[in-house]
């Protein structure tokens, strides 16, 4: 069959349907996957287009797969870092929605109090165990959508759940028609997907599920999961480890429009970002994140490194306001006693400190010279020193001028007397043993005491 394709506007042949491979073994990839081994990254060349959509955002998993490898949230945690969320997302949406759990009294009263917030964004919605009773729960409770399990690999299929794929492939379409009776839109979590056989069960699965969306007129959203954290963003790599090639294949086999793609990464191969960046480029709407990345094992798609992705993808924050960012953060430290790794990206306290003197002398020229981006005016944190055995005379002249704001004609430079003086004491600290960072408040009592002999 030959037709227009509406992304590219060509004339393009489809002669692509793929069938249920229903295989009495279960397909484990072992080539790919040998479990002694570390992971094999194969190539077959296969190059497919980039598609990214006129428009693109976020959603959250912060109390849902971020409250997996943490202590539960409490009710007025989760609705002040909902409050925080949608300040970041800003008034567009940019952050659009944000899953609950709905079993415990704790989790429906902090969803419920979310809701009577009335924020547009982002909106609420839930995962859910695939059951009659739970979608009448979250119908009663006012939710319009809700997220449904339904496992894609071989490895869960057949291990998991001791089923066939035609038995895995039926019963997930017959939960999803009964969350379509009660009048829930479901959202799809393909588990599992970067070891499912895509094209023996994923297309075929997924392109019944475009079927009943068209037949009930009930969007379907499906959500691509990379539960272990196997894809890889390289143009070329072959299936199943594909992110180019996954998103496409749902978009040109399956039909799935963007706006119902989204793409849900786990960060174990240091791939989270990247990854869910190449899932925008190539034609999915919206990537899954939480916040700081928390989530299981090596956790999830940081929710503020993508706000700086799209930035950088678009060229503008589009409404959202990144100085919620180290809000989030110094709430996650002060409030909930989380210690962030100190060189996290955006989050962490040393993000955008400098050690070594050589940076310090380039910062005291010029901030943009060792600085990200204007860290000051966009994070509400300006570039700054940490004094060690390496920072010299430079990296202890930009401390005394970035603590004590000291104006342009009042700076110091590292050839004053007071510099010079708390470099020789630092530097005797270091030459007889000491291993810390020199704090604050011991350059404070220094810079008062040596100023005071000036």
């Amino acid at each position: 069959m030959i037709e227009i394709n509406k992304t590219s506007n060509l004339l393009e042949q489809d002669p692509y349907r793929y069938d249920l491979q229903d295989v009495e073994e279960p397909n484990l990839y072992r080539d790919l996957y040998p479990y002694t081994e570390v992971p094999k990254i194969p190539f077959n060349f296969r190059r497919v287009p980039i598609g990214m959509p006129d428009e693109i955002w976020m959603t959250d998993t912060t109390f849902r797969d971020g409250q997996q490898s943490r202590a539960p949230y409490t009710v007025e945690q989760m609705v002040d870092l909902y409050k925080l969320m949608a300040k970041l997302g800003g008034p567009q949406g940019k952050i659009r929605q944000t899953e609950f759990f709905v079993y415990s009294d704790k989790d429906r009263q902090a969803l419920q109090e979310c809701m009577d917030l009335g924020y547009p964004f982002p909106e609420v919605t839930t995962w859910i165990r695939a059951s009659r009773q739970d979608f009448q729960l979250v119908k009663d409770i006012g939710i319009k959508e809700t997220g449904i399990l339904v496992s894609c690999s071989d490895y869960h299929i057949f291990k998991k759940l001791n089923m066939t794929r035609k038995k895995a492939l039926d019963t997930y379409l017959d939960v999803v028609k009964e969350a379509m009776e009660i009048g829930v839109k479901p959202r799809c979590h393909l588990e599992d997907l970067t070891r499912a056989d895509f094209y023996g069960f994923v297309v075929p699965f997924v392109n019944e599920l475009t079927k009943l969306s068209k037949e009930s007129g009930i969007p379907v959203k499906i959500r691509a999961c990379d539960t272990m954290g196997y894809g890889v963003p390289i143009s070329g790599v072959a299936l199943p480890r594909s992110v180019p090639g996954i998103i496409y294949g749902l978009r040109s086999f399956s039909d799935v429009p963007s706006e119902l793609l989204e793409w849900h990464g786990h960060n174990d191969f240091n791939k989270a970002v990247v990854n869910a960046t190449t899932a925008w480029i190539y034609g999915a709407s919206a990537v899954n994140c939480s916040l700081l990345g928390i989530g299981e094992r090596t956790g999830n798609i940081p929710l503020e490194s993508m706000v700086f992705e799209y930035a950088s993808l678009k060229g503008t924050m589009d409404g959202m306001d990144p100085t919620a960012v180290t809000e989030i953060a110094r709430y996650y430290e002060q409030k909930l006693g989380y210690r962030i790794p100190p060189m996290t990206p955006f989050v962490g306290r040393s993000m955008n400190i400098t050690r070594a003197g050589i940076h310090a002398d380039g910062l005291m020229k010029d901030e943009e010279i060792y600085n990200i981006f204007d860290t000051g005016a966009i994070l509400q944190r300006p570039a700054s020193v940490a004094i060690s055995s390496t920072s010299g005379a430079a990296g202890i002249a930009y401390w005394i001028n970035d603590f004590y704001s000291l104006p342009t004609e009042k700076k110091v430079t590292k050839k004053d007397a007071i510099v010079l003086s708390v470099k020789d004491w630092v530097d005797n600290e270091y030459n007889t043993g000491r291993e810390t960072v020199i704090s604050d408040g011991e350059l404070e009592e220094l810079t008062k005491e040596f100023a005071a002999g000036v």
